[in-house]
Parts: C-alpha cells; sequence; structure tokens
C-alpha cells in the first residue's frame, strides 16, 4: 500500500526527495497538494486531505529541508 495522508513525516521526506531546493515555507498548499497527489507512491484519497494535515506536513517538509542545508 503506497502513501496516505496520515503518514506525516513519509510524505515529508518524498517531498523532499522530489524537490530538494525547493523551501517549503514558499509553497502554496495548492501546489503542494497537486506535488503530494502526484507522488508515485501516493496511494488515498486526493479530497481527503485537509488544511491540519497539509500545515503538518509542510512542518515536517521543512524540518527535512532544514536538516539536510549545511
Amino acid at each position: 500500500m503506497g502513501l496516505t495522508w496520515d503518514q506525516i513525516d513519509d510524505i515529508a521526506y518524498a517531498l523532499y526527495e522530489a524537490y530538494p531546493e525547493q523551501d517549503p515555507l514558499n509553497v502554496r498548499f495548492t501546489d503542494m497538494h497537486k506535488w503530494i497527489t502526484e507522488l508515485e507512491s501516493f496511494d488515498d484519497d486526493p479530497m481527503s486531505s485537509t488544511e491540519g494535515k497539509l500545515e503538518a506536513i509542510q512542518m515536517a517538509w521543512l524540518d527535512e529541508y532544514n536538516d539536510n542545508q549545511e
């Protein structure tokens, strides 16, 4: 089974892998939603995301981004 909206950290890592140079704070939620649903490993209902889940994914993605900016 692929990624679901509840796998916040896994989605964040997949986004970091796909867009390593992208600062997550400069991504609109509409774009991030599109990128998530286009991930090859994503396997959930695109319409079941919430603003809270997108915010959590953005913050986890930011942690990955910051951890690798050295």
